[in-house]
């Protein structure tokens, strides 16, 4: 009797997604959706638009001095986002 290689269903869906090239902009909707969550509600509604291009978020805030203060804590934010996806899925953050 040949014993087959067994597999968990969550693996053979992400290698599906893998080789139809939508593991990526699955992530990055992920971390999109994540915004509110790690940054909080306050800031959130702060936030008009979000979008990622060349692993860059970009984030369009409203209020120019959040804008600042965010932008001092760049790196951070980035490591936080990236830790609530469970990937790097972003390298830098812009604050318009």
């Amino acid at each position: 009797m040949f014993r087959k290689e067994v597999k968990s269903v969550g693996e053979l869906i992400l290698k599906n997604l893998r080789e139809q090239g939508l593991e990526t902009p699955l992530q990055q909707k992920r971390l999109m959706a994540a915004w509110p969550e790690v940054m909080g509600e306050m800031i959130a509604g702060y936030t008009q638009d979000l979008f990622i291009k060349n692993q860059t978020l970009f984030v369009h805030l409203t209020n120019p001095a959040l804008r600042a203060d965010l932008s001092m804590m760049r790196h951070e934010i980035v490591k936080k986002l990236n830790a609530a996806v469970g990937s790097q899925v972003i390298a830098d953050i812009r604050f318009n």
